[in-house]
């Protein structure tokens, strides 16, 4: 294991036991209100200090991108992380979260961890070298058609406008596939697509921090990664359509057509 790679997975297991020994908490956790659906809680800004602690305890000179904190730092070396995703389910006793870390390097993915401490599942990829679940390689699912096919999609809860949109998309592919997950963490939602449990995904309005070490599980994993208009802009778009190459291009057909010209930018 790459030497970040090993930090980040012993920052996500820290963070994650965090996580855990909060779970009988959350009734008394102060909560605050960033937006609207959009909420953090105590844990999510002490797992995320946890996670920088641990990293700079290595790597002190190294930039950080975090849901809650922001910029710090200016380095090549960028790590993206999110504390807590599903933060939502974690408030209500749901039980899908996670945290997710990514380490970029002038400006590419080079690894990525995503953790889910209830599980113990922990989902690892390095640039080129594959990826992984608890030390077992992974690969996307091998459906080669919609039908028959588990999709998952997260909801634009923070975006009404877009709703109408969202609908016309899900509207377009319901009909066609066995099923549709929505499970309310993005990121743990695209490692499900990296170890084949399911076949696709699509979401509006990701951030970096939701989407960057579960990109990368995909690309390792053999799966296929575009913003709404098969390019590569999802970093800064937030759109995302994923998949193995025959369900990701399955399901750009279906989206695309009813999409407004803003998602399409």
């Amino acid at each position: 294991m790459h030497p970040m790679l090993n930090i980040a997975v012993r920052a996500a297991r820290s963070a994650g036991s965090l996580i855990v020994r909060s779970i009988q908490h959350v009734d008394h956790l102060d909560v605050t209100i960033k937006g609207l659906n959009d909420f953090v809680s105590d844990v999510d800004r002490l797992a995320e200090q946890e996670i920088i602690n641990t990293i700079h305890k290595s790597y002190p000179e190294h930039a950080i991108l975090a849901e809650e904190s922001g910029q710090q730092g200016d380095n090549d070396t960028v790590w993206v992380i999110d504390p807590l995703d599903g933060t939502t389910n974690f408030l209500h006793g749901f039980p899908h979260y996670c945290v997710s870390i990514a380490i970029m390097v002038r400006g590419k993915i080079e690894h990525g961890v995503i953790y889910d401490p209830l599980r113990d599942e922990l989902f690892t990829a390095s640039r080129g070298g594959g990826a992984k679940l608890n030390d077992r390689r992974m690969r996307v699912g091998r459906n080669k058609d919609l039908a028959g096919s588990l999709l998952a999609t997260g909801f634009p809860f923070k975006y009404p406008q877009y709703l109408a949109p969202y609908l016309a998309t899900f509207n377009a592919l319901f009909p066609q596939v066995a099923d549709v997950r929505r499970g309310g963490s993005a990121a743990l939602d695209l490692a499900y697509v990296a170890a084949g449990r399911v076949d696709g995904y699509w979401e509006i309005g990701l951030k970096k921090w939701d989407l960057a070490a579960g990109v990368l599980l995909i690309e390792e994993a053999g799966g296929v990664v575009s913003d709404f208009i098969g390019g590569d802009d999802y970093f800064n778009s937030g759109n995302l359509v994923v998949g193995n190459f025959a369900i990701q291009k399955q399901m750009l057909d279906d989206i695309t057509p009813h999409l407004t010209d803003e998602l399409k930018r």
